[in-house]
């Protein structure tokens, strides 16, 4: 059962704006070392602390889904890209898929009972997971992952 002062946030990738030609590589060096940490820019910089839960979803192209997960592993800080300036935040990953390999939380599951109550295609990178919904989606997170990483055997 999660932390019931925990918070979770959903951070967005949309591989049609933005490659991430090394994800295999993370992959690999996320089963291999324990560690992967990335940066994502955040929308809610202002209510995140170190420790919140972190998920990752791919949009844009299908499948569209959560495909990773971590912990908030920094304080907000400002980049700048393309001479806009943006709040970005660490990322300490503990799972991590391939979409394009391997099976993902599609919008089809996550859009079922109440975590349809959710937006899952957010057009902010970092919104907040309403508090209600974090437990369940944690449960569905772990059973697809048992089932991708055990069910194998």
């Amino acid at each position: 059962m999660a932390n019931p002062l925990q918070k979770a946030f959903l951070f967005g990738w949309n591989p049609v704006k933005f490659k991430w030609e090394n994800i295999d590589d993370d992959i690999e060096k996320l089963k291999t070392t324990g560690k992967l940490v990335d940066n994502w820019s955040v929308a809610s910089h202002k209510t995140t602390a170190i420790g919140d839960r972190a998920y990752l979803v791919r949009l844009g192209a299908e499948p569209r889904g959560i495909f990773g997960s971590g912990h908030i592993a920094s304080e907000p800080y400002l980049a700048s890209r393309n001479g806009r300036i943006y709040h970005r935040i660490n990322i300490g990953i503990d799972a991590l898929l391939n979409p394009d390999k391997e099976r993902i939380l599609t919008f089809d599951i996550l859009k079922t009972g109440k975590l349809d109550e959710q937006t899952w295609a957010p057009q902010a990178s970092g919104i907040s997971i309403r508090p209600h919904l974090i437990d369940e989606l944690e449960g569905v997170w772990l059973d697809l992952l048992s089932d991708t990483y055990y069910g194998q055997l």
